[in-house]
């Protein structure tokens, strides 16, 4: 169980992209876990990196690694394979029971709005914020930290 920094406060977890396909695939797995804010998740992460990278796969995995984006470092970065294999192990959508609160720039290009608008069409459990921003939704943060903050009731 996840200690928590105010006792009887709600294990809440958040992410963003690759983190945020990651806590819903954690909560799917832990009910322990009360919440999630998502933003832009990578939900279909295993299958579209596949799809992404197909023609790359074979030299990827004889050289260990390749260059990447990384958009923390604004730079290209070294990923290794093991990427690959270990998302290969994994739900393309995870299925957690937990409410959400997604938010999602519709002019992202990295992960597709369309995708985390079929998901929360799909559960009920998720409330959905579509906002006018890219990948990385640093534009919108004032608006975005109001929902949170009505989510997990600190308004």
């Amino acid at each position: 169980m996840l200690d928590r920094a105010v006792a009887g406060s709600p294990a809440i977890l958040i992410g963003s992209s690759l983190g945020g396909y990651l806590a819903a695939l954690y909560a799917s797995r832990h009910p322990e876990i009360e919440r999630l804010v998502l933003l832009a998740p990578a939900f279909q992460f295993p299958r579209r990196f596949q799809e992404r990278y197909a023609g790359q796969l074979d030299q990827w995995k004889r050289q260990g690694s390749t260059p990447i984006f990384h958009y923390g470092y604004q730079r290209e970065m070294p990923l290794g394979y093991q990427i690959v294999e270990d998302a290969a192990n994994h739900e393309d959508e995870p299925d957690f029971s937990q409410g959400a609160l997604i938010f999602h720039g519709t002019a992202d290009t990295v992960v597709p709005a369309y995708i985390s608008s079929a998901y929360a069409a799909r559960h009920p459990n998720v409330i959905l914020h579509l906002m006018e921003s890219g990948h990385e939704l640093t534009d919108v943060l004032d608006p975005m930290w109001e929902k949170v903050r009505e989510f997990v009731g600190l308004a």
